[in-house]
């Protein structure tokens, strides 16, 4: 009997441990939040318990999903037209929930700009993407901060340095030339002109150029990991619905935790495979994947500004002429094409947000922060914003970029395509050779124009993309 009782107290200890964490989670740690930052006079909308404000956004999101005007590149009022009523509402610095999480969201340049001078030890990466995107980053550089963030910086940063950018330049070109024989052998079929849907085509070049970097001649296998990864991508951003409850959802057995679970294993075995397979084979495979264990996403075309497009094709087949590779030099000098592509990431950036967590109390411009809060940079209003770009931000002009970033806008740090402050993409350097590779090679064989079956209609799975693909019609260049 004693012993009995004695079980039954610890159980109402454990459990009462239990409703006090998940209280502390879901709702005390939240109030403390806001009533610091409501202090300081930050607004925004009045949250429900365990929802936040997830059934407004959803509200919202019915309601003015059509108000989009077609064919513009403002595109924000249809994936996320919450941000922009509630800037209206609350100005460029708002406070709004997800459930568990209080999201501080700052689009005012002074405060974009502290972000930068803060340590990933102070303002990292949140913790919520380490548990909901577990399966699909693992523990790798996107989701870990403080001593194992720059511990694996360190180890992976000297791989994208330019000296070694220069010797992928040819794994880039065998990729392109891939495509634009597949390309070709298609137009030839039908007398020089052929709708082809492009986004796919790209999305495989960019897997294949990272596959035949990390796994050598092993990029066979690299292409069905990348293979896996899109489809847990898919998956992931089916359940993904900015819910602060996410790490708990993932516990229980639904069909979507399940094929997570499958997919996460599946490509956790291939690498695995593939690093079994470098070991034994070091001296044969000089790899990006063998560099790093010996030391320890979204082209889009645009049909506007012909004029401006042409003269990156010249300048393209100026510099390509004669040229079985590309070299620095000559991705230096396509100064053009280099405009064309940072307009177009300025638009249309692949990662719509910047997302930090308070690991510790910080100030951001006159805020304090307190330790907990999810600081949200929306890239689109950054990009967009007619103070900083000038009234003509929501159009495609590529010569703003003539002078380079900084005369471009106001402030350098309102454009941030791969980032801001410690944490800037370490693999820029890669991705802007890659396109600029892919770009001049397309622009000397390809013209293109919009398919009449193209929908201009951006949408949300992780990363912005074609909702329902980027058909255009390709025609082949008669060059003398």
């Amino acid at each position: 009997m004693e012993k009995l009782l004695a079980l039954i107290v610890v159980l109402v200890i454990l459990l009462s441990l239990a409703l006090f964490y998940l209280c502390n989670i879901l709702w005390l740690r939240a109030v403390k939040i806001r009533k610091k930052l409501r202090r300081q006079g930050i607004r925004g909308p009045k949250p429900t318990f365990l929802y936040g404000n997830t059934k407004e956004i959803k509200r919202i999101q019915q309601e003015l999903k059509f108000s989009q005007k077609q064919g513009t590149n403002n595109f924000i009022s249809t994936l996320f037209p919450h941000f922009l009523l509630w800037r209206e509402t609350y100005g460029p610095v708002f406070l709004y929930s997800t459930g568990a999480m209080e999201i501080l969201q700052v689009s005012h340049p002074d405060m974009v700009k502290d972000i930068g001078r803060w340590t990933p030890s102070e303002l990292g990466k949140p913790n919520y993407l380490k548990k909901s995107r577990k399966a699909l980053f693992g523990g790798g550089l996107f989701t870990e901060n403080g001593d194992e963030w720059a511990y694996q910086r360190k180890i992976i940063a000297p791989e994208f340095f330019m000296d070694k950018i220069k010797g992928m330049i040819q794994l880039i070109e065998d990729a392109t030339v891939t495509v634009l024989e597949g390309w070709e052998d298609m137009i030839d079929d039908v007398g020089g002109c052929r709708e082809i849907v492009v986004d796919d085509y790209l999305r495989n070049l960019s897997a294949d150029v990272i596959a035949r970097a990390c796994f050598g001649s092993s990029f066979t296998k690299g292409e069905e990991i990348f293979c896996k990864l899109r489809q847990l991508q898919k998956a992931i951003a089916q359940q993904d619905a900015f819910v602060g409850l996410s790490a708990l959802w993932k516990y229980l057995p639904t069909k979507s935790n399940q094929e997570i679970q499958m997919l996460d294993e599946q490509v956790r075995l291939l690498i695995l495979d593939v690093a079994k397979e470098q070991h034994h084979y070091q001296d044969s495979h000089n790899n990006l994947l063998n560099a790093i264990i010996d030391g320890a996403q979204d082209g889009r075309s645009t049909a506007e500004a012909e004029d401006f497009i042409e003269r990156a094709r010249a300048e393209a087949m100026e510099v390509c002429r004669g040229r079985s590779t590309l070299d620095v030099d000559a991705l230096r000098r396509l100064k053009i094409v280099t405009m064309v592509i940072q307009e177009t990431l300025r638009l249309y950036p692949p990662a719509s947000v910047m997302m930090r967590e308070a690991l510790t109390d910080v100030k951001l411009g006159s805020i304090d922060v307190p330790r907990g809060t999810i600081v949200q940079v929306p890239r689109l209003m950054l990009h967009l914003d007619k103070e900083a770009w000038g009234a003509d931000a929501d159009e495609f002009r590529p010569d703003r970029f003539a002078n380079g970033v900084a005369a471009a806008c106001r402030a350098a740090h309102m454009y941030v395509p791969f980032g801001h402050g410690p944490r800037t993409c370490i693999g820029q350097n890669l991705a802007m050779a890659e396109l600029k590779v892919v770009l001049a090679r397309l622009l000397t064989k390809f013209a293109f124009s919009p398919s009449p079956r193209y929908r201009h209609s951006p949408a949300f799975r992780l990363t912005i993309e074609p909702g329902f693909g980027l058909p255009l019609m390709c025609c082949m260049i008669v060059t003398c």
